[in-house]
């Protein structure tokens, strides 16, 4: 190696490595302007010598089967993560970590790594025993200690610039601030459980690395900011207690939309910030215009579709909400049951005559149900199996409805926090529960009444939370806990009553009372519906009762 190349780049020439990187980042603009063929034809031609053209080629067919759910599109996608990966590990330094790096041994670290990452989360799709597991946890694990590695490299006084130092450093930034959001985020049964010993996870830290390498015009400058979206307008609500930031989203999408005003991706995450803003019909604009906007990818018309679904549910026109659920049921893959347990549930909230003009009926989809479910990693979905253990009482000889099959989902899915946002919505979902609970008292006890009354309990203290009625809320929740040892089924309502009135009460000030309330939820309670989504909650709340942003089995001293 010539001194000038030892000059030019600690180590060796980039030039092939810039060119890459330019022409990777050509690629990505065409994905964005909904081109996605023709990006994904000019990175497949080099995919096969350049690490940069097949990382970003495998993360774009990732990006597909994720949404999909098809098991062809998994499988291919893993391969050509695992080919990426095989290049990469090719280009990495043989020896350990030193100051002697060349740039281009640097870049191929990263990559590796974000390999690594992106094989783990496909793992937990395909394979259908515990080793894809396990397998997973070690992806994970090697993923973590390389990006805590070059995220020292960084800090180091021996370490110098190279020419493409902007796009190294925002591959360590995206795997350190994914890595602390996540793990922020998981429940520490979780952690113990997958061995993540050693893994720490701070909230604020992670959220810092992404904002800045969403800032810089590099390579993973995008994948930062959907990291970041993701976070604010979905995780933070499903996973959490929607505690996400809507202001920082929209000022994360605000130039990318101005950059593309047609691409799908940034139509349809401004679609979702007007719906958890509860600007429901500037939403529903939205998502149909991101559906206009290209064909070439039916799956985000089908992320549109569920949104809309949603949208529609929030506004009680059923009707609406049967359409798209009847879309999803005949176009995607992820969940045919859960599809089909939302038709049903649609359909249970409609008169006969309504019902007749859809050629379906609630009792022969909700019949429907079990049989529809699939396994995706060796394990059914969770929401499935909710479905599916609703939709039992619909095969006995005179089947006991659901009092208000869609607005339990919607408690599911973290919908009241959206809707709380408008009090119009929420006035108009608590009028939809007390003709519900009306209904309910005409009709004989059965074993499912007393389930079915703790049921709407929740959801209307949830619903008179929003609206300002805290004593009344806290009295419904505490109803829900008073009946703890009547209810047969759903047993999965007394941690969330014990989860919704500890957020109360942190709403209130009263934060010993919401931090006792919470650690009962998390430890008095096992082997109920939706368990883990519900612990993640508890987790959140926790977070924000003890104000840390900290998780993990060991506190973090570095990232």
């Amino acid at each position: 190696m010539s001194q000038e190349e030892e000059t030019l780049s600690n180590g060796c020439s980039q030039s092939d490595l810039s060119m890459a990187l330019e022409d990777c980042m050509a690629a990505l603009d065409l994905f964005l302007r909904n081109d996605f063929e023709e990006a994904q034809d000019r990175l497949k031609c080099k995919a096969k010598d350049s690490m940069y053209h097949a990382l970003t080629y495998a993360t774009i067919l990732e990006m597909k089967a994720m949404m999909t759910f098809d098991p062809e599109h998994i499988l291919v996608a893993g391969n050509t993560m695992k080919e990426a990966q095989a290049l990469c590990q090719r280009q990495r330094k043989k020896a350990t970590f030193s100051k002697s790096f060349t740039e281009e041994e640097l870049h191929a670290e990263v990559c590796y790594a974000e390999c690594l990452l992106q094989r783990a989360a496909l793992t937990f799709l395909q394979d259908e025993n515990m080793i894809s597991f396990i397998k997973g946890g070690i992806k994970v694990r090697n993923s973590y200690q390389t990006y805590k590695e070059l995220h020292n490299v960084l800090q180091s006084s021996g370490y110098t610039h190279g020419i493409n130092h902007g796009h190294f450093e925002g591959g360590v930034k995206l795997g350190v601030g994914a890595f602390n959001l996540m793990i922020s985020m998981l429940p520490t049964r979780t952690l113990k459980l997958l061995e993540f010993v050693g893994f720490s996870g701070n909230k604020e830290f992670g959220l810092q690395q992404l904002q800045e390498g969403s800032a810089e015009s590099t390579f993973r400058s995008f994948l930062c900011n959907m990291l970041l979206l993701c976070y604010h307008t979905f995780m933070s609500f499903i996973l959490g207690t929607g505690e996400g930031d809507v202001e920082d989203a929209e000022k994360l999408l605000q130039p990318y939309l101005k950059k593309y005003p047609k691409g799908s991706i940034f139509l349809f995450f401004a679609g979702r910030i007007e719906e958890i803003k509860g600007n429901l019909d500037a939403a529903i604009k939205l998502f149909e215009e991101c559906c206009e906007a290209q064909q070439q990818w039916s799956q985000f018309h089908h992320m549109c579709y569920w949104e809309l679904m949603w949208c529609f549910t929030y506004k009680t026109h059923w009707k609406m909400a049967y359409f798209y659920a009847d879309m999803l049921s005949k176009e995607n893959s992820w969940s045919k049951a859960t599809y089909a347990y939302m038709k049903a549930a649609y359909l249970s909230m409609l008169t006969e005559d309504d019902c007749l003009t859809f050629g379906e009926t609630a009792l022969t989809q909700f019949r429907q149900v079990p049989g529809l479910k699939q396994k995706i990693a060796g394990k059914s979905l969770p929401t499935e199996k909710f479905a599916i253990r609703k939709a039992r009482r619909y095969f006995a000889e005179k089947p006991i409805p659901l009092p208000a099959a869609p607005l339990e989902m919607m408690y599911i899915w973290n919908g009241y926090t959206v809707i709380g946002k408008q009090k119009d919505l929420t006035e108009g979902m608590l009028k939809t529960l007390e003709e519900a609970q009306a209904k309910l008292e005409n009709l004989p006890r059965t074993e499912f009444t007393t389930d079915d009354q703790c049921l709407l309990c929740l959801l209307k203290g949830l619903c008179l939370k929003q609206l300002g009625h805290k004593e009344e809320a806290e009295h419904y929740f505490t109803l829900v806990l008073c009946n703890e040892t009547l209810i047969k089924y759903d047993h999965y309502l007394v941690p969330n009553a014990l989860l919704e009135h500890g957020l109360l009460c942190l709403e209130q000030g009263r934060k010993d009372e919401a931090i006792k309330l919470l650690e009962a939820a998390k430890h008095n309670y096992k082997n109920y519906s939706m368990e883990s989504r519900t612990h993640f909650r508890i987790q959140a709340a926790l977070h924000k009762a003890k104000g840390t942003g900290e998780n993990g089995i060991l506190v973090p001293s570095s990232p």
